[in-house]
């Protein structure tokens, strides 16, 4: 595996709502999760890991847990060259395309 590869991915975690307390003391357990929303018995979470086995890993353990319904895995993408990519992102934030006007990052790059 290149040591610049990420894998960034997403899903979904489904629960009563009464267990939602629980359940996200769960996955805030893991240093790699972050609760990007939540609602009634739902948890979307997005996930960055250098491993892809860390990511089903991680969801076999958060199924673990006997107050999960149910995690479905939404996005998986693989970077294998996140220094370009950085450039690359960086290159193009120059305009906000939806008002034509410059964006507050341009003063910055």
């Amino acid at each position: 595996m290149p040591a610049s590869e990420v894998h960034i991915s997403s899903f979904i975690i489904y629960c009563s709502p009464n267990a939602m307390d629980s359940v996200r003391d769960k996955i805030n357990s893991f240093s790699t999760t972050e609760i990007y929303a939540e609602s009634d018995g739902k948890f979307v979470v997005v996930m960055e890991t250098q491993d892809q086995g860390f990511i089903t890993s991680t969801i076999d353990e958060i199924n673990e847990h006997p107050e999960v319904i149910n995690t479905a895995l939404v996005y998986h993408q693989i970077e294998t060259d996140i220094d370009t990519l950085d450039t690359d992102i960086h290159a193009t934030a120059t305009t906000d395309a939806s008002i034509g006007t410059p964006t507050p990052q341009e003063d910055t790059l």
